[in-house]
This record gives C-alpha cells, sequence and structure tokens, in this order.
C-alpha cells in the first residue's frame, strides 16, 4: 500500500493517526472474514473514506503506462511451514501470499519417505480444522496436495467431507501426469510451481479463473449457499491456449475442442467468453468486438446461461437473445459483447457478421445435445402410419435427432459460406464426427485433423467425473449363450440363473412382448436394488410403432406380475395403430388426474415411481438423468450416435458404482469400434466362450510367474476370515519376486495376460455365478497381485490405479449375490475400514466362511440347502429391532444373554424346513455351540460401531487404550509398557469370551485417535499391529482378531 498508494495512505493516517497499521489491518481482516479473500483481492476495500486497491492486475491494454507500474508493484511471498494456529503448533508445509493475503496453501508429500499425495488429503481432511481463521470459507482461495507424480485440489474445507479434484494434466489419454523426459531434469508435477504459481498466472487466476458461484435449485432460485470455482487443469489450459492462439493469429480462425462429459464444459465457455471480450493483441487493439456464444435449445440452456451470467463482474456485459431474430440483430450491430443465443438462429448469425465486415466475431459454439426440447425431427413424418412394425422400423431407420438435423444445418451454413475474416469460430464438441473434425480442426503434417484441445473421456473416467458405460456391456446373443451353457456344464452354477433363462429366448427383432419380459426381470433381479434402490432403465427402441407397443407391453407386464414402477414414453408427433391415435403425452398422461406435456416428461421421470423411460428418436443425446443406471437397446447403433446414446448412463450419484447396457440390435465389435476414437484406449472385452477363462489359466501358468500352490496357499489366507494383511503379502511375495526376474518383453506379456483374466472374469461374472473354485482363487490372486507388480512405464502410477480406477468399485457392485471375491473394496485395505457394500453381498460371504469353517472343523459336508436354512436364520435375527438395540448399547457379554434365546427360538423353527440340520445342532453339543458362536460374532460384526461403544464403561469384554506403542505423558514410544498393556486385554479376550478394545481412547472415553502413535497411515497401524499380536501372543493369535478402523468425531 505504501509502495502503491501513498497519498490514500497519508489521508487514512490522519484519521487514525499513530493506530494506523493495527487499526487498518484488523479492519482488513474482518473485509476478508465477511466477503471474502478474493473479493478483497478483486475489489479493494473502503476505510474511513479512503479506498486502496489490494491487488493490480495486468491490464488488457498496455497503452497506460501506470497500470503498467502498479501492475509491477504487486508482492508475492512463499512461505515454508507456516504456523496457522493460536492454539496448537502446527505448521502447512508451504503458503502462497499476495500483497500479504494469504491465496493458496499447500501440503507436500515424498514417497521417499513413505507419504503420498493421499497422505496430504488425509492431513488436510483430519488435521486442519475448518474452523482455524485460514482455513476458513472464502480467507484462502485454494488448498493443494502435492506430491512428484500428482496434484488434487480444493477450494473449501470441510473435515472428512472435503472433496478434492485431480488438478493433472493427463497421461497417456488417462488420468495423472506424464513422466518426466530423460533430457530434462525435474519432477512430473513441477508445472504446478513453474508455470500455475508464476506470478502472472497467480494474477490471472484470481481475476478471470477463480469465482465465487451462489447455487440455484432446480427452478433457479437462488439457495443462499456459496462456493468457490477453481479451473481444473484441462479447464485452464484450453482457455489459456485458445487466447494465446487467438491474440496472436486474430479474426478468422476455427478451433474445435473436444472435451468430454464430465470435463465441466460451461465452465470452460464461460471463462473462454469473458476473456475473449477483453482480449487485445500485441498492437493494443481489440481483437473481437463482439462475442457470441451459440447452445442448442430453443429455451436457452439454463446452465450455460446461469453460469456465464454468474462470471459477469461488469453489469451489462452479457446479454441473453432468446426471443427474435430482430432482436439478435440489434445486438450484433449494436457490438454488445457478450451475446448468448440459440443454435436455431446460426443463420441469423452467420448472415449478420458477413454483412458487418468491419467488425470482428468470436462465436462460441456448443454441441448440439439436448432433446428435452421436444422438438419434432423433419427426418421424420409428423404423423406415423405404418402396417407393421417391420415397415416401421424401415421407414424410420435412418432418422436423425433434432439435434442432428440442427447440426447439420450449422455445419452445412458453415460450410456453404467458407472462412469470413472477421470471425473466428470456437467448436465444443464431446463426440465430434469426420465433417466436424474437417471443417474445424487443426490440419497435421500427415494431412489428418485433429482438435485444437482434448479432454478423452478416457481420462474423465479415471478422474471419476463419468462412470465407463462400456465396463458392463453385454450383447443380449452372447447373454443369451451364457446362460444356456450351465443347462449341461458342471463347473457352472445353474440354480442362480434359472429364473432369467426362463425367459431368456432366441428372439425375433420384433417380438416386443418377449423382450419387455426379458427388459423387466433384468431390471428385477440385476439393477432395481442399485443406488439404494432409485435406479433407472431405459428402452431404445427401433421405430416411434415399436416405441408405442413397447410402452403399451411394458405397462401390462408390470401390472401382470405386480412390480410397483411405472414407465414413461418419449417421441415426435403422432403414432396411428389399430385405429387408435398415439402421442408421447396422451400415452404419459394415461390414468393420470392430470396432463403430462412433453415437456414435463423429462421432470416427470425424476419422480421415484418412474422406473422406465421407452425412448424413439429422442432423450438419446443430452438427457442428463444421474439416476440412469441401466439401459435396453433395441435399435442399430453406430459411430457417433452410439458413443451419444450409451453415454446417458455415465453420469455419476452417490452410490452409484456401476452402468449396464443389454443390447438386443448389435455386436460388441461396432460398439467397441464408435467408442474407441473417444476414449483413446480400448476398454471394452466382450467374450462369449466362458471357457477361455481356462485358456487364459493355462497361458498364466505357461509364464513360470506362479504355481496352483501359489494360488492355494494365497486362497486359505484370503479366505480366513481370521486372516491379516501381511499374511497377504506374504502369499504373494514368491510370484512378485519372479515376476521382476522376468526380461521385460515376458514381463510385457505376463502382465497383459494376468489384466485380461481379470476383465474377462469380471464380464462373465454379470451373467453366471461360477462353481468351480480355481477359476475364483485365480481370480482374486490374480487381481491382488496385478496390484503389486512393479509399474510399467507405460501404465498409470499404481496410486492412480488405486484410487481413481473405477475397476475396483464396478466389480464390488456388479458382483452383489454373485461373486464373494470383491466385496472388500480396495484389498490391502484393512478389514472394515471402508463403507461396506450391500447386505446381500455380505451375507452370502459371510455365510460361506461360517459353512466352510463348520464343515472343516467337524469333517462335516453342509451343502447349499443348509445354507439357505442359514441365510433364513440370518435374516430373521437380521430383522430383529430388539437384538439390534441391545447390541448397539450393551457390553458384549449382555448383548449374549438376548442373542442366545433369540437364536434358540429360530433353530426351533427349522425343525419341519431343515431336519438334518437341527438333529446335528440338538444331537452335538459342540457343534451347536460353535454354529451359534459364529452366528453371534458375525452379527456383532456388522452391528458393531465404535460411537455406540464409547457410550459404554469399561468391562471385562470392553476396554480403552490411549495409544498402542507411544507413551502420552512423556512423548516417547514404549513397546515395553504401553504395546504390553494392550495385548494383555487382547490375550484376556481371546482366552474368554472375547470383546471390544478401542485403541485411540483414553480412559474417560475422550476419543484421541491412532495418529498419536506416528505410524504414517492406517494401513501401516493395522500392519503394526497385527505383527504385534503374533509376536506377542503367537501365530495362533493373529488369525483370531478382526481389528477395523473407523472414524469418531473426525479422529481415526
Amino acid at each position: 500500500l505504501l509502495a502503491t498508494q501513498p497519498k490514500e495512505w497519508e489521508k487514512l493516517k490522519q484519521h487514525h493517526g499513530a493506530d494506523i497499521k493495527p487499526r487498518f489491518l484488523g479492519y482488513l481482516s474482518r473485509e476478508i472474514t465477511r466477503r471474502g479473500a478474493l473479493d478483497v483481492l478483486r475489489n479493494g476495500v473502503k476505510d474511513s473514506g479512503c479506498k486502496f486497491r489490494l491487488a493490480y492486475f495486468r491490464p488488457a491494454s498496455g497503452l497506460n503506462e501506470e497500470l503498467q507500474r502498479l501492475h509491477a508493484a504487486n508482492l508475492f511471498a512463499v512461505v515454508r511451514q507456516l504456523r496457522f494456529s493460536e492454539k496448537t503448533d502446527q505448521s502447512l508445509d508451504l503458503a502462497v501470499f499476495l500483497n500479504g493475503i494469504p491465496i493458496f496453501t499447500a501440503e507436500l508429500k515424498n514417497p521417499l519417505n513413505g507419504q503420498d499425495v493421499q497422505d496430504a488429503i488425509r492431513q488436510y481432511r483430519n488435521d486442519r480444522d475448518p474452523r482455524e481463521p485460514l482455513f476458513g470459507y472464502g480467507r484462502c482461495l485454494a488448498h493443494f496436495a502435492v506430491d512428484p507424480e500428482q496434484v488434487f485440489v480444493t477450494t473449501a474445507l470441510a473435515g472428512p467431507k472435503t472433496r478434492f479434484l485431480p488438478f493433472n494434466q493427463g497421461r497417456f489419454g488417462g488420468a495423472g501426469n506424464p513422466p518426466v523426459p530423460p533430457t530434462r531434469a525435474g519432477f512430473p508435477t513441477d508445472y504446478l510451481w513453474e508455470r500455475i504459481w508464476a506470478r502472472d498466472s497467480v494474477l490471472d487466476l484470481v481475476r478471470q479463473f477463480i469465482h465465487e458461484v451462489e447455487a440455484e435449485d432446480d427452478r433457479g432460485r437462488k439457495t443462499g449457499k456459496h462456493f468457490l470455482i477453481f479451473p481444473r487443469y484441462q479447464q485452464l489450459d484450453c482457455v489459456r491456449r485458445l487466447v494465446g492462439h487467438a491474440r496472436d493469429h486474430g479474426a478468422g480462425q476455427r478451433y474445435l475442442i473436444q472435451h468430454s462429459a464430465g470435463s465441466g464444459k460451461s465452465f470452460t465457455i464461460a471463462w473462454l467468453a469473458h476473456r475473449l471480450s477483453v482480449l487485445h493483441d500485441a498492437d493494443d487493439r481489440r481483437v473481437f468486438d463482439s462475442v457470441v456464444v451459440v447452445t442448442d435449445r430453443r429455451v436457452l440452456d439454463r446452465q450455460l446461461q446461469r453460469t456465464i451470467r454468474q462470471f459477469e463482474q461488469t453489469l451489462g456485459v452479457v446479454e441473453n437473445i432468446d426471443h427474435t431474430s430482430r432482436q439478435l440483430r440489434e445486438a450484433l450491430e449494436a457490438g454488445r459483447t457478450i451475446i448468448v443465443t440459440t443454435l436455431q438462429k446460426f443463420p441469423v448469425i452467420a448472415e449478420q457478421i458477413g454483412e458487418l465486415p468491419g467488425k470482428r466475431f468470436a462465436v462460441i459454439v456448443d454441441e448440439a445435445h439436448s432433446s428435452q426440447s421436444g422438438e419434432s425431427t423433419k427426418s421424420l413424418k409428423a404423423v406415423l402410419a405404418a402396417g407393421n412394425l417391420e415397415e416401421a422400423a424401415q421407414e424410420e431407420a435412418g432418422a436423425r435427432t433434432p439435434e442432428e438435423e440442427i447440426d447439420e444445418r450449422v455445419l452445412e451454413e458453415i460450410r456453404s459460406r467458407g472462412r469470413l475474416p472477421n470471425l473466428s469460430t470456437f467448436a465444443f464438441t464431446a463426440t465430434p464426427k469426420p465433417k466436424t473434425l474437417e471443417l474445424f480442426g487443426s490440419k497435421r503434417p500427415d494431412g489428418k485433423f485433429e482438435p485444437f484441445h482434448r479432454y478423452t473421456m478416457r481420462q474423465a473416467i479415471e478422474e471419476g467425473f463419468i462412470l465407463d458405460v462400456l465396463a458392463s456391456y453385454a450383447t443380449y446373443k452372447a447373454y443369451w449363450r451364457l446362460l444356456k451353457t450351465i443347462e449341461d456344464d458342471p463347473r457352472y452354477d445353474k440354480r442362480k440363473a434359472e429364473h432369467l433363462l426362463k425367459s431368456f429366448v432366441e428372439l425375433h427383432p420384433h417380438a416386443i412382448g418377449e423382450k419387455v419380459a426379458v427388459c423387466v426381470e433384468h431390471f428385477a433381479a440385476q439393477a432395481a436394488t442399485e443406488i439404494g434402490g432409485r435406479a433407472k432403465a431405459m428402452i431404445v427402441t427401433r421405430s416411434r410403432l415399436h416405441a408405442v407397443r413397447t410402452k403399451i407391453a411394458l405397462d401390462g407386464y408390470l401390472a401382470e406380475k405386480g412390480h410397483p414402477w411405472k414407465a414413461l414414453v418419449a417421441f415426435s408427433g403422432t403414432v396411428k395403430d389399430g385405429g387408435e391415435s398415439y402421442t408421447e403425452s396422451g400415452m404419459n398422461s394415461a390414468g393420470q388426474d392430470r396432463v403430462i406435456s412433453d415437456r414435463q416428461t423429462a421432470a416427470e421421470f425424476e419422480k421415484p415411481e418412474y422406473r422406465f423411460l421407452v425412448v424413439a428418436s429422442k432423450f438419446q443425446t443430452g438427457f442428463d438423468q444421474p439416476l440412469l443406471h441401466t439401459m435396453y437397446v433395441d435399435k442399430k447403433l453406430g459411430g457417433v450416435n452410439a458413443v451419444q446414446t450409451l453415454s446417458r448412463l455415465n453420469r455419476t450419484h452417490p452410490g452409484k458404482q456401476g452402468t449396464m447396457v443389454l443390447d438386443f440390435a448389435n455386436e460388441a465389435d461396432e460398439i467397441k469400434k464408435a467408442f474407441e476414437p473417444y476414449y483413446e484406449t480400448t476398454l471394452l472385452s466382450e467374450e462369449t466362450d466362458p471357457n477361455l477363462l481356462y485358456e487364459v489359466q493355462g497361458r498364466l501358468l505357461d509364464c513360470g510367474v506362479f504355481a496352483t500352490n501359489d494360488v492355494e496357499s494365497f486362497a486359505r489366507v484370503y479366505f480366513d476370515p481370521r486372516s491379516n494383511q501381511d499374511r497377504l503379502y506374504a502369499a504373494l511375495e514368491p510370484a512378485r519376486q519372479r515376476f521382476v526376474d522376468l526380461d521385460p518383453d515376458e514381463a510385457g506379456d505376463f502382465r497383459g495376460q494376468l489384466t485380461d483374466y481379470v476383465r474377462l472374469y469380471s464380464f462373465l461374472s454379470q451373467v453366471l455365478t461360477f462353481a468351480d473354485p480355481d477359476l475364483e482363487k485365480l481370480y482374486v490372486f490374480a487381481r491382488h497381485l496385478r496390484r503389486l507388480l512393479p509399474a510399467d512405464k507405460d501404465e498409470l502410477p499404481r496410486e492412480v490405479q488405486q484410487n481413481i480406477d473405477m475397476e475396483s468399485f464396478r466389480i464390488q457392485r456388479t458382483s452383489r449375490g454373485r461373486i464373494k471375491l470383491e466385496r472388500h473394496g480396495e484389498p490391502l485395505e484393512p478389514a472394515g475400514s471402508k463403507p461396506r457394500a450391500g447386505g446381500g453381498a455380505e451375507e452370502l460371504e459371510a455365510l460361506s466362511r461360517i459353512i466352510e469353517a463348520l464343515n472343516e472343523r467337524f469333517g462335516l459336508n453342509l451343502g447349499p440347502e443348509h445354507r439357505v436354512t442359514l441365510e433364513q436364520i440370518r435374516a430373521a435375527l437380521e430383522k430383529d429391532a430388539g437384538l439390534d438395540a441391545s447390541a448397539k448399547v450393551n457390553t458384549r457379554e449382555n448383548v449374549r444373554l438376548t442373542f442366545d434365546p433369540k437364536v434358540e427360538d429360530k433353530i426351533q423353527e427349522i425343525v419341519e424346513t431343515n431336519f438334518d440340520l437341527y438333529k446335528r445342532i440338538t444331537d452335538d453339543p459342540d457343534f451347536g455351540r460353535a454354529l451359534k458362536n459364529f452366528l453371534f460374532d458375525d452379527y456383532m460384526r456388522r452391528h458393531r460401531r465404535a460411537e455406540e461403544l464409547l457410550k459404554l464403561q469399561e468391562s471385562k469384554t470392553l476396554e480403552f487404550k490411549s495409544s498402542l506403542r507411544w507413551n502420552l505423558q512423556e512423548d516417547r514410544k514404549d513397546d515395553k509398557h504401553v504395546t504390553h498393556a494392550a495385548l494383555k486385554t487382547i490375550a484376556a479376550f481371546l482366552n474368554t469370551e472375547g470383546g471390544d478394545l478401542l485403541i485411540g481412547v483414553d480412559d474417560d472415553r475422550k476419543v484421541l485417535g491412532i495418529e498419536h502413535d506416528r505410524l504414517e497411515n492406517d494401513d501401516k497401524f493395522m500392519r503394526h499391529l497385527a505383527q504385534a499380536v503374533r509376536n506377542g501372543l503367537g501365530d495362533r493369535a493373529g488369525t483370531c482378531i478382526d481389528p477395523k478402523t473407523q472414524i469418531v468425531e473426525g479422529k481415526t
């Protein structure tokens, strides 16, 4: 302030006198708290009539020398180990200040010291209190978690709920950062401090990119909830590269930006529009007089409209044109700064720009992608009156959606007018067609065209912004053939698929009734319980007549089977069939107490009772419904249309961990070919012959990395409920070491075979329950071994695979009730440290372990009928509210007093349904006792929570320990006394009735957390605990504990 505004400072000094510094700084701090650092840096503060600027940004023009001098006077500072609290001595690794105001913080981690970016994220979530002034909302603009390989960023800390987004460049078309070439020194993440945190870049971020947005509800009403937006790397890079090229080359250019769904395209367009609107060239001339943003909706895209409006810093800059073409002409002639209009008016824009050669324009075209407006497509007759389904399908086979027709008109308009020297066009699309690439793309030396900037579908999937819709794709033929194999193949358990098999027959293309039965039965068995029981499905039909008849058949089948679900239909115009006329509104309104118009179909589908949407050339592009989980495709798809249609499923939603496609009309190779240009890698693999598993199994064994006994050894450890992680590592180590000794070619071949096996098994598991234990054992062995293999230089870093690879979530979800191997989430995490999967999956796994243990211990052969009985007993216990309440509030021994009579009652009830098991329990006391103990342990494992145990007093089955190895009073490691005390408790529990030991809780039940033990992460703590038990009490004791971590009061 003294260097840039000395006169104002002297004026203020007359008001405050000698106290000017503390009084001004106190006022400034209050203003930052009230308005946020962003607003203060942009707009300054007023104190006692004196106005101060807190930052000087680079002027758009270089004509004003005084502004240039002030811009150069900005002071930047980087502070290491910044102590941020008056209550503790905690410190941050790094903070960046602009003119004395903190704008960025960072936690830096070094894998050579055993920590990585995930540790930095955990540190922010668990150890950085949002109530500290520095971490309050708006006080700091962004917080970075950094290691040499990756960068993540957040704008607001919220404890364990803090959401960090990747801020990475992308690696070979996927997530992560590219490796540093051998020709230069540095780290994969050095772009952060060399480019992003450079002086001019930081000022540009503060002025142009970081924004505070007020959230709105579905009706556009402000909610009062504010949040800061920090650009993702591809958004920032895209806008800066486009602006830089436009500055250097002026008007008359064309740019193609291929950004996948999930890229945050609305924000990218808004940033670009505002940057272009103030852009000056090297001679300080304005590059564009007006910026026109063109979207595809007759009613302007609300999200895009709101986004651009909210980024507006000067009122009157943005004008929305959504009425007449005359309104648009007047705005263009008047040189309005930013004009937002619709694709339908594009011919007017093109004509008007051609007639205004003295003005320069930037036109940003957002792809045609919405089919929610109800507009009819010109390639479909207004009234369809086909005699039969075959005629209807043939007549409408080549029909284009309204969006495709608009696209065609826009492209034709641009092509016919050629390049206009006063017009630059910026075209955004996720799925460019060849003619779009040729028209807007950048020409390469080899004559091919490519996008100016790209954010791939693969990267969006790997970074977790969209789902992989090909992960669970199956053609109907493949699905049917796989189900048929179980009839005469003893290696497969056919019981689970029998009800599906009955409804699967070789279908005629127009056998609508049978297809509806297949869809409903598949949905009921596979999808209805997904996303917390809210999953929805879309049926894509061949023609409007197909859609009408499918809707009628679907309504009838749902009513006949007593399903509580409803269906809607979407098609344009009128369909005449059997003397009746059908419209979308008429069919959807039937039986309702109100009329549902075409424009209300999308909103109506959001209601929970509507689970099916039948479509014909509508809603196949742009339809954004995150609860859409399953798609039944009964229409030939190809190219961009295939990608856009299947991508209706890719939106993320809490609890949505995968999708499902059942395709009646296309071949897997066709879909694969359609997706490849946009994935940049082939993620779809479909093999219809399950015997391929045995072929790949043989090839893997031939590689010499592992033998059958290695798989058996690992399986014994993995499926032992009392096993722990170091035994898993030990079981895999021989195979890992043999892999390391392979030459590069052999290693690459083995890695590929291993990956093929895992993917093939996970695909086939969507359909079949494998009864061959060798296949299941190899699957879990292969999946764990794959994660331990040293990273290949062409693969993503392992930490990226572990943290953002959607495959682990996908398998966990789709294997529910079928594959017991994949319900642990990440394989090497401590048991229970992650949320449980659905009840069905956990239930089957636990019962398998109970039956296996009883068979082994008593030399029995308990089979499927006994498993069914145990399922019934467990289900009955699960529903008992009194028992659940007792488990939550009582000590272990008191819960047992309630549990025993309950389970005895259930055993009495099986006397008629399973007399054999009843006799075993009553005739063999040891067997009966063991079974009850297993059931009790299983019940307690699922019903015990640390929060409830903390409400109880210590007892002979419940104890609290402040730490595992650290003497908190003397602040030193003390294995001899502290660890010994914990082991004594564990030994006492093991020698009596068992018990619960909570580590990280003092005697007064105050939660301290396990961080005091100074082990780098939860995983290392669990391994240390397991090792301590084995060392102190023996290997047998190590198999009898069931440790898990839980977060209470923000501490582990």
